[in-house]
């Protein structure tokens, strides 16, 4: 029997804005699993009031945000509550594979190196979202940017997303998919946690870069599974989803290119960017 079979060495925070039936199921996933310690649900200050019951009939405590001020900031005030070795980050929309999370902290323990662990996960169609990737390069963002959305197939993209191969066991990846990570206690708090300038989108790949930075490898361990079920809140209207996301982009390429000589760079991605948002919007909102 492992250690992570015996101890209590994970804190589950999972982060809500209008769960809808999600949070239940994910609920009930986490409680088919070993080790944890505590499950904290921070809720983002939803309009739907539906979080807070399922925490108090579940008994696991209960975070509401005075204000949305986003994903890195709700999961920075759920990990404050817990002491356990492992937090695992999560999505409300993700249920864990039957002994998953037993697998993935077996995997961290194993190598102190390891500041992340990320699982598999699998779409509801049974596909394999590529969860595990390089950091985004000047280039690489460049290329898939501007080619990603008309040439699928374009040597960028399938760098930065790559295929990804569950027989060929684990592998070291510049960021893990923050809708399910589980991150060292040691090295979240020594990087002081998710950054708090990235609303939604980006703060996993930031969180990677700063763990790499800080001398720690980022793990894809594809013998814990997680299922996407997939969120429903943001699809009547995608257009603040796409600003938010654009938006932290520009976060990162702040922090990422920094330099005054830098300016000119940056400008120039910002258009870019601003294009690209348009033109997903306006695709978004076009009649399937």
């Amino acid at each position: 029997m492992s250690q992570a079979r015996t101890t209590a060495s994970v804190d589950v925070v999972v982060v809500t804005y209008n769960p809808g039936s999600t949070l239940a199921g994910f609920l009930d996933s986490v409680a088919r699993q070993e080790g944890v310690a505590s499950v904290t649900v921070v809720d983002s200050d939803s309009p739907q009031q539906t979080a807070k019951p399922e925490a108090k009939r579940r008994g696991v405590a209960f975070i509401k945000m005075p204000s949305n001020r986003g994903y890195g900031a709700a999961v920075n005030a759920g990990a404050a509550k817990g002491g356990a070795e492992w937090i695992a980050v999560c999505n409300a929309d993700i249920t864990f594979d039957e002994g998953s999370l037993d697998v993935l902290v077996d995997a961290g323990k194993r190598d102190s190196q390891v500041g992340t662990v990320g699982p598999l996960i699998r779409e509801l169609d049974g596909s394999v979202y590529p969860s595990a990737r390089p950091l985004p390069s000047l280039w690489l963002g460049i290329g898939h940017a501007l080619f990603g959305r008309v040439w699928k197939r374009n040597p960028w993209s399938r760098r930065y997303r790559p295929a990804v191969d569950a027989a060929g066991g684990p592998r070291d990846v510049g960021w893990l998919s923050g809708s399910c990570v589980l991150v060292r206690r040691t090295v979240f708090d020594q990087i002081v946690g998710f950054d708090e300038r990235f609303f939604m989108v980006m703060e996993d790949v930031d969180l990677g870069r700063r763990i790499g930075r800080a001398g720690f490898v980022n793990r894809w361990v594809p013998a814990g599974a997680i299922t996407h079920i997939g969120g429903h809140t943001w699809k009547s209207d995608p257009a603040p989803m796409i600003a938010a996301h654009h938006e932290s982009v520009q976060t990162y390429l702040r922090i990422v290119y920094p330099h005054w000589f830098q300016a000119p760079l940056r400008v120039v991605l910002n258009l870019g960017l601003k294009a690209r948002q348009r033109a997903e919007i306006a695709a978004a909102r076009k009649p399937h």
